[in-house]
């Protein structure tokens, strides 16, 4: 929509935004009643205070309604991109982990971008784009242009994230050129000595990388909660190392640091994490417990991994809001939700819970091992490694060093009078003996296996050794998940089906295409992606009398397959389906999740 002159003219007179003029065009055009205007007007004259506010911000802040979208308050971002159109310039939403910090942080100083209110998001070698929230003063981008002998092109954002990305890029880019050139690290090549650095610490005096190096890590720390990155990665290259985060399980890179600062940065995480900050050769796990900005314990599971330029790091993020959930937030329909109930709410038994690395089976775990733990229970879990400390439950590591596996670890909770027992993995023979037997003894084994799908575990276990006679006496059942990413409810968009994909989905179940469903668009919510956090898909397989006189050490697959559908067990594809009919997720979103059909499968 194009601005008439009068508004142009209006609130371009001065160089700067002025409130009235601003609050008198919002009027012209049907966005704020007269009245309104007047009570934001008089407000601002009674509360003025030494810091002034951008005149966006004090309309945001009186959260008055939206004249032109009744039901809504005129919020911040609308106001931005009404006032992008007034200026005939493009509206831009920052946002960081698409901004080369290194690169436009270099075209001007931080000093000469305060002064004129505005931000450097992105540079080429013949152009360079600056986000404003001052759109008619332009005066600097005619003299810029010749400084810098590159063209000035100039987007509209929001005051709020101009101030604080402008704060973060330069005082983060900042850091990093103090640490890299503290100790004379100016090269690429040099390496940094950072055990040195750390006795000049113990004996009291500081040295300025160590407080920048401290600045880069708690900076990324609090950027990874915000951004709902589920992993951090940082990988050491050869010229430049590379932070990565995992959201929604797709890889986002976000920063680059030289190979010295990686390296400082590295060894800051290893001591936090408690770590031989010394001993580089060898892998290494740890763990952090911090807290986010918003006040909630978070966390960190640590592994280093030594490669070519250096030891790579992981960080998985554990926010208990997003590690235990209810059952009802973990994606279960009704029918899902009263299976897995009835499995896991019997005093004894075993239950697998199947699927890949990062298919959300310590989530699904930890949820039901907090719906089940009450003060009159006895809940304990040995794991590999512990992935989020819990106070309900009693939870031992793994130690192979000293021989305590998940075997042992069984065998001692055995002897600690447990109600609940909770196996991060059965791998070999020895643990699942350990568990049956546990089961045999009166108590409920909850436990994961890496299988396809939920028939499979059955002959997973046979497999593994463990007798058909023990299996049928022992287990309860067995749920298959995967995750998929979820639509943005705010921007996702009613479309037509494409039969062949649903098809393609459904792969013979007679499932009629859905009267819905939904494609991704992109907004400001979900960052364009079209997709806002995930959620499960299930296979359950309760054993009923019927499918336990199946198994045998014999079993055939197939067989037990297509009887466990009869008994009514729905398998991956079509709990997806589901899921797709209710215009949570996509088909193509789904089948780049589930195994693919192989020959007799169900």
């Amino acid at each position: 929509m194009a601005a008439s002159p009068q508004s142009v003219s209006l609130l371009g007179r001065h160089n700067r935004l002025v409130l009235d003029d601003m609050l008198a065009t919002l009027v012209v055009d049907g966005y704020l009643l007269a009245e309104d205007a007047k009570q934001v007007r008089m407000g601002s004259r009674s509360g003025r205070s030494t810091v002034e506010l951008h005149p966006l911000v004090l309309v945001a802040n009186a959260k008055l309604p939206n004249q032109r979208d009744p039901g809504r308050p005129l919020s911040l971002e609308a106001l931005t991109e009404w006032l992008a159109r007034q200026a005939q310039l493009p509206y831009l939403k920052i946002d960081p982990m698409k901004i080369n910090v290194a690169a436009v942080t270099q075209v001007v100083s931080r000093a000469y971008a305060e002064r004129h209110r505005i931000l450097p998001v992105a540079a080429t070698a013949g152009e360079v784009t600056f986000a404003t929230c001052e759109p008619f003063d332009n005066g600097w981008a005619a003299d810029l242009s010749q400084m810098i002998r590159r063209d000035v092109k100039r987007v509209v954002s929001n005051p709020i994230d101009i101030n604080r990305y402008l704060a973060e890029f330069y005082g983060v880019q900042r850091s990093i050129q103090l640490a890299q050139d503290a100790k004379g690290l100016g090269t690429p090549s040099g390496i940094l000595n950072f055990e040195q650095l750390l006795e000049l610490g113990k004996s009291g005096e500081v040295g300025a990388d160590d407080r920048h190096v401290v600045h880069i890590v708690d900076w990324l720390l609090q950027y990874a909660f915000e951004q709902r990155a589920s992993d951090i990665h940082l990988e050491p290259r050869r010229d430049a190392g590379l932070m990565r985060f995992r959201i929604d399980g797709v890889m986002h890179k976000v920063f680059e640091l030289p190979p010295p600062v990686m390296t400082a940065v590295t060894a800051r995480i290893k001591i936090l994490s408690r770590m031989d900050v010394a001993e580089k050769r060898r892998p290494q796990d740890g763990r952090i417990k911090t807290r986010s900005s918003a006040g909630r314990e978070v966390e960190l599971r640590i592994s280093t991994m030594p490669t070519a330029f250096g030891e790579k790091v992981v960080m998985r993020i554990f926010d208990p809001d997003i590690v235990a959930k209810d059952f009802s937030q973990l994606g279960f329909s009704v029918e899902e939700d009263a299976a897995w109930r009835s499995m896991v709410e019997r005093p004894h038994g075993i239950v697998l819970v199947t699927g890949p690395t990062g298919s959300g089976k310590t989530t699904t775990l930890y949820s039901t091992l907090k719906h089940l733990a009450t003060p009159e229970l006895n809940v304990c879990t040995v794991e590999d490694p512990i992935e989020m400390v819990s106070p309900e439950f009693n939870q031992m590591q793994v130690q192979p060093a000293i021989d305590l596996d998940f075997a042992m670890g069984v065998r001692t909770l055995l002897r600690q009078d447990p109600d609940i027992i909770m196996v991060g993995e059965i791998r070999d023979l020895e643990t699942a003996q350990m568990a049956v037997q546990a089961s045999l003894t009166g108590h409920l084994v909850l436990s994961t296996l890496h299988t396809n799908d939920a028939p499979s575990a059955i002959t997973r276990l046979l497999d593994l050794g463990v007798a058909h006679y023990l299996i049928q006496s022992t287990l309860t059942g067995v749920v298959a998940q995967r995750l998929v990413r979820t639509l943005c409810p705010h921007c996702k968009q009613e479309t037509g089906q494409d039969a062949h994909e649903w098809t393609a989905l459904t792969h013979g179940w007679s499932v009629p295409l859905p009267e819905k469903v939904f494609k991704p668009v992109g907004c400001l919510e979900c960052r364009n992606t079209g997709f806002m956090g995930r959620t499960g898909i299930y296979e359950m397989l309760p054993l009923s009398a019927r499918l336990r006189g199946l198994i045998s050490s014999q079993l055939d697959l197939g067989h037990f397959g297509h009887a466990a559908l009869a008994e009514g067990m729905r398998p991956l594809r079509i709990s997806a389906a589901a899921q797709v009919a209710r215009g949570v997720t996509t088909v193509q979103e789904v089948l780049t999740v589930i195994p693919p059909i192989e020959h007799g499968a169900v």
